[in-house]
Parts: structure tokens; sequence; C-alpha cells
């Protein structure tokens, strides 16, 4: 995203607080992208409803946001938080996958989809991997973002590495 995005995004913000329809309109568009990617790698195929859960997060705690400028780390912690939890719903409602039933190592398959990997993962690993690997967030940032204690954070990021290496090379 760059510099200007950023600053149409927290203009957007503001005038939106102060209660202009149309700016909350054209910011959950502007942050639809966002989120969407936050949410995807998290919530995997039901990372549109993590996205759309997390957008009517956005949109009804608009007004709670104290400083538009840390609009993004905001909207952050609210696409996680509602990925993890659709995710964590979603495999409630399905049997856990099989770790060894990832494709041979050169099979073409693996190449093009690491979504399985992660789908071998728990929504708490992808969550932090996510966060740290995709987002750029370091171990202690990730931990305010789940509100978790930074040591716990490390311990799942080690973990999830670890499984999604072990998934991938097999």
């Amino acid at each position: 995203m760059t510099p200007a995005d950023r600053e149409r995004g927290i203009t957007l913000a503001r005038a939106a607080r102060a209660g202009n329809t149309l700016a909350l309109h054209e910011l959950l568009d502007h942050l639809t992208p966002y989120v969407t990617r936050i949410c995807t790698p998290i919530a995997l195929a039901d990372g549109p409803d993590a996205a759309q859960e997390a957008l009517l997060a956005v949109f009804t705690a608009l007004r709670s946001l104290r400083d538009p400028d840390a609009l993004y780390g905001w909207v952050r912690a609210i696409a996680v938080r509602e990925a993890v939890r659709t995710a964590q719903r979603a495999s409630r409602a399905r049997p856990a996958p099989d770790l060894t039933a990832v494709p041979a190592k050169g099979d073409p398959q693996l190449a093009s989809d690491i979504e399985d990997v992660l789908a071998r993962l728990s929504p708490a690993h992808r969550a932090v991997l996510v966060l740290r690997d995709v987002e750029g967030l370091d171990e202690e940032a990730a931990a305010a973002v789940l509100n978790i204690p930074p040591g716990t954070a490390k311990s799942r990021l080690h973990r999830a590495r670890s499984s999604f290496r072990k998934a991938w090379s097999a």
C-alpha cells in the first residue's frame, strides 16, 4: 500500500467518523482488499466470510477508533480476530486434515497449493504466521494483535513454521 493510499484511508476514516456516509462507503471499499489479504490465509476457504465479518465490525465500531492515524493497525487487529474466529468455527464443523496426505515432493500439485498446507495448521498458528511472515510484524506486535503474551506468540510461530515445513517437505 502506497503512502498516498494510506493517507486516503485515514482521511476517509476521519470523514466517516464525523458522519459522512459517502466517506464511510468509500472507506469500506478502500479497506476491502487489505482486509481480504489478511483474512484469506488465516480463514482459507472461509476467507470471504471472515473479511465480511471484519468489515462489518469496522463499520459498527468506527466511532470507537480514537486515533484515525492508527486505522490500519486497528483494522488489522479486527481482521485477524474475525479470521481466527471464522476459521475456528469452520474447523469445528469439518474433520481435521490428515498431515500424512500431503502430495509427494516434486508433485506439481505441491507447488501450486500452499493453501492446502496452510489448511493443515490451526487457525491460531495461521494467524501468527500471517502476521509475522506476510504482514511483517515482529513477535511482540503480533502478540499484541492476537492479545496473547509475546512468549506464546513466539512458541506458536515456531510450531507453525515447523508444522508448515514438515507438511511442505513431506
